[in-house]
């Protein structure tokens, strides 16, 4: 098992470059992206806001997000990679630009303040389980500095969140529920979901470069 973990970077690197090639050569505006955000922010734009379907928690903060992996995860979404009925019809409808406009844009307006390396590995039983999933080996340190643009930064993430995405990597053969990625899914398939709980959590408790941006009109 441990063989897996030491070559997680390369493997998720020769995944990562398996986008098309005419979505990677695509640059994005984040002017242009803040124009095209009108659906977005509905769900994305509101603090504290919940989905309800298929499950209830509250939606993921995307500004300050990496382009690199917005635009991972709305092809994902695209090609039903990912399974979201709502995510994927917004996805279904943009362009490869738009995609690109969008990331540019989230990925610009994030809080751009730099964390300082922690110095502590945070409660034992999450370090424990941190080191078990190889976790800081592609999403860098504080979880916040991904080793390559097509991954995450889950520092100071919704923790409910980010426990129904480790879930949804591990669940099989639903309609509207799973995540298809090989690498994650031999991640999360280590982990009981009480496990998976306590890695959001303390993830979700870190400090980190992610925010809810809230137009005028909603507060």
């Amino acid at each position: 098992m441990k063989q897996l973990f030491f070559t997680l970077p390369s493997l998720l690197i020769a995944l990562a470059s398996a986008l098309p090639a005419q979505a990677q050569d695509i640059k994005g505006n984040a002017q242009a992206g803040s124009h095209k955000n009108a659906l977005c922010v509905g769900c994305h734009g509101i603090k504290g806001f919940h989905t309800a379907f298929p499950a209830t928690y509250q939606v993921p903060k995307l500004s300050g997000q990496g382009a690199g992996y917005m635009s991972a995860a709305l092809h994902a979404y695209k090609s039903g990679e990912r399974k979201h009925p709502s995510m994927r019809t917004l996805a279904s409808s943009l362009s490869e630009q738009d995609i690109a406009d969008l990331a540019a844009y989230y990925e610009s307006t994030g809080t751009g303040v730099a964390l300082p390396p922690r110095a502590d590995a945070g409660p034992t039983r999450a370090a424990e389980l941190v080191a078990k999933g190889a976790c800081a080996s592609c999403h860098g340190e504080n979880f916040s500095k991904p080793i390559n643009p097509a991954y995450p930064r889950i520092s100071g993430q919704h923790s409910d969140y980010l426990y129904e995405a480790l879930k949804a990597y591990k669940t099989k053969d639903k309609s509207f529920v799973g995540r298809a990625n090989p690498i994650m899914g031999g991640v999360v398939s280590q982990f009981s979901l009480a496990e998976l709980k306590v890695l959001a959590d303390y993830m979700g408790s870190l400090p980190g470069e992610l925010q809810t941006l809230q137009p005028v009109r909603f507060k």
